[in-house]
C-alpha cells in the first residue's frame, strides 16, 4: 500500500483528532504494515515529498553543550526555535544568563553529528549539570503552561505532573543520581515533565504488557488477551483500546519496578503476582509525530504476564482501579486482529501486539507477506545517527 492510499485510510479515521479528545471511529480495514505506518510515521531525513507541511519541516538537532561530542538529545521543530530565541532576549532583558546557545545561520553552523554543517541549538555552558538543567527546564515549562502557550500539548489541561528522564545516550544505561557518585558521570542527563517531552523531541520509554493465555481447542490453540478500554476521561487517545497494562517511565524509577507499580494502579493486580509470573521479552521503538506535528521518538520495553494453565484465573484477572481503564475484556485472538484492522486500538499498543503475535508464532514469513517490513521497523533506532 502507498504512503498516499495509508494517508486516506488514517482519514476515515479522523485521524487529524487521533491524540484529543475523540473516541475511535471503526471504519478502515488496515493490515498490519498500515498500522505500523500510523505509529511509526516520521522519517529522518525528511523527505522533501511529504505528506504534509510537517513532513516538510526543518528539524534542527537539540545538542547536551558545545562540545565537539556532544550527544544529541532531541530534535527541535520552527516554532520551538522561534520560541528558543523569544527565551535568551527574554532573559537579556531580565539581567538573566541565556539559556539556549542558537546557531541558527553561517557561519554560527556546527558539524552536525550526520557529519554535514548545519544549525544547531544547545544549553549554554552554564547549564552543566544534571540538577541546572533540570531546574532550567522546570522553570520554562511551568512558565509555557501558566501563559497556555503551547496548551495543546503542556498546557494546564495536558500537564501530566510526572518527570521523565533524558540521557546522553538513548540507548545506555537508565541510571540515575543517588548522591553517592558524581552525577556528571551519569548518562542521566535530566529531566522535564512529560507532557513537554514532544515540543524538544527526546525519546522517552514506557512499560507495556499483556496478558493472555493459549487454551488449548480442537484445530490446536487459541490466544486469548485482555484488552482495557481507555477511560473517556484520558488526555490522550480516550475510548481506545490498550494493552493490559501500559505506562512511562518516570525518573528514578526502574522499567520493571514502573510496570510493577503501574499493574496496581490501572489494574489491580498484586506485587506478588506480577513479580512471579511476569517476564521481559524485549521492547519496540517507533517514532511517531502527533496530529499537530510533535514528535515522539518512543521506546516502550515489553512484557509477558502468561496465565498458568489450570491455574485459578481470578488473581490474574485484570480491574479498573485508578480510574484511567474502563473495562477490561478477555479477547480471542480474531476478536483483537479484527479491532487491529479497524484501527481501535492506541497505535503504539497495536504495535506490542503485532510483535506478540510474531513472538507466539501466529505471525509468519509463511502468512504475512510485509513480515521482514514488520519486523524491522518494529525495532528501529530512529534513524538517530542522522539527527
Amino acid at each position: 500500500m502507498s504512503d498516499t492510499e495509508v494517508v486516506g485510510k488514517l482519514s476515515s479515521l479522523d485521524i487529524a483528532a487521533r491524540d484529543t479528545q475523540t473516541t475511535p471511529k471503526p471504519r478502515a480495514n488496515l493490515s498490519f504494515l498500515d498500522i505500523v505506518d500510523i505509529c511509526d510515521n516520521v522519517r529522518i531525513p525528511q523527505s522533501s515529498e511529504g505528506l504534509s507541511p510537517f513532513d516538510r519541516e526543518a528539524l534542527v538537532p537539540l545538542y547536551l553543550n558545545e562540545s565537539v561530542d556532544s550527544p544529541v538529545i532531541g530534535l527541535l521543530r520552527p516554532a520551538i526555535i522561534e520560541q528558543l530565541k523569544l527565551e535568551n532576549e527574554r532573559n537579556q532583558q531580565l539581567n538573566l544568563p541565556e539559556l539556549w546557545n542558537l546557531r541558527l545561520r553561517l557561519p554560527l553552523f556546527r558539524i552536525l553529528k550526520s557529519g554535514i554543517l548545519g544549525p544547531s541549538v544547545s544549553f549554554r555552558d552554564w547549564v552543566d549539570t544534571p540538577s541546572k538543567r533540570t531546574t532550567a527546564m522546570k522553570e520554562v515549562c511551568e512558565r509555557w503552561r501558566d501563559t497556555e502557550l503551547f496548551e495543546d500539548v503542556c498546557g494546564p489541561k495536558k500537564w501530566r505532573s510526572e518527570m521523565y528522564p533524558i540521557y546522553a545516550d538513548p540507548f545506555g544505561v537508565h541510571d540515575y543520581p543517588d548522591g553517592s557518585a558524581d552525577e556528571t558521570k551519569l548518562n542521566y542527563i535530566f529531566e522535564m515533565e512529560r507532557s513537554a517531552c514532544a515540543l524538544f523531541g527526546v525519546i522517552t520509554y514506557g512499560v507495556h504488557m499483556n496478558i493472555y493465555e493459549e487454551a488449548e481447542i480442537s484445530e490446536g490453540k487459541e490466544l486469548r488477551v485482555w484488552v482495557p478500554t481507555r477511560a473517556r476521561t484520558k488526555q490522550t487517545w480516550p475510548g481506545y483500546l490498550d494493552n493490559s497494562v501500559a505506562g512511562g517511565i518516570p525518573s528514578g524509577m526502574s522499567p520493571f519496578e514502573s510496570l510493577v507499580k503501574e499493574c496496581m494502579e490501572e489494574a489491580s493486580l498484586e506485587a506478588d503476582i506480577v513479580r512471579k509470573h511476569t517476564r521481559c521479552v524485549g521492547a519496540i521503538s517507533y517514532f511517531f509525530r502527533t496530529a499537530k506535528g510533535w514528535l515522539q521518538p518512543e521506546i516502550e520495553y515489553v512484557y509477558d504476564l502468561v496465565i498458568p494453565p489450570g491455574a485459578d484465573p481470578t488473581p490474574f484477572e485484570p480491574k479498573p482501579l485508578d480510574g484511567e481503564v474502563e473495562s477490561f475484556e478477555l479477547l480471542s485472538q480474531d476478536k483483537v486482529i479484527r479491532k487491529l484492522r479497524e484501527g481501535v486500538f492506541k497505535p503504539n499498543c497495536a504495535l506490542v501486539l503485532i510483535d506478540l503475535f510474531i513472538r507466539l508464532g501466529y505471525v509468519t514469513p509463511d502468512n504475512e507477506p510485509e513480515f521482514m517490513k514488520i519486523v524491522t521497523r518494529l525495532h528501529g533506532r530512529f534513524n538517530y545517527e542522522r539527527w
